[in-house]
């Protein structure tokens, strides 16, 4: 059974969105992967869209996602990226793992912050994957 992996920020439209896809490119059959925001923006942010390209992965298919309670009982583990911690955002009785990665928001910032905290994404994705045991150690 392949583990569900929930990305959540603010908007869902630039940091769990590089995470969601990382997860779908990393973890392909071995995770199902999803992502959302607090407050979705409904768009992907089109700079998101074009630092992805840049190392070789689409995500223009993805969309922006408002966070919902069903969401959160079908995740095996929740990812918090610089919204509520994931213990204010799960429910009580959430039997998942939580994570919370403090990850400053790009938006309106130089490109070279946008590829600096796609590549700190990547390789957090990256590692999450092998601690859940979904892929084979990729850290160089």
């Amino acid at each position: 059974m392949a583990t569900k992996i929930l990305f959540v920020c603010v908007g869902n439209t630039c940091r769990s969105q590089m995470a969601e896809g990382f997860a779908r490119q990393y973890g392909k059959g071995k995770i199902e992967v999803r992502s959302a925001g607090t407050s979705a923006s409904g768009s992907v942010n089109r700079s998101t869209i074009e630092a992805m390209k840049e190392v070789g992965i689409d995500i223009s298919g993805q969309s922006s996602d408002q966070l919902t309670l069903e969401m959160l009982e079908w995740a095996d583990v929740v990812v918090t990226m610089g919204c509520l911690p994931a213990d204010q955002l799960c429910p009580p009785d959430f039997k998942g793992k939580k994570y919370d990665w403090k990850i400053e928001d790009p938006l309106g910032r130089p490109w070279a912050v946008m590829q600096r905290v796609r590549d700190d994404i990547e390789k957090r994705v990256k590692e999450l994957i092998v601690a859940e045991g979904s892929l084979e150690d990729t850290r160089s």
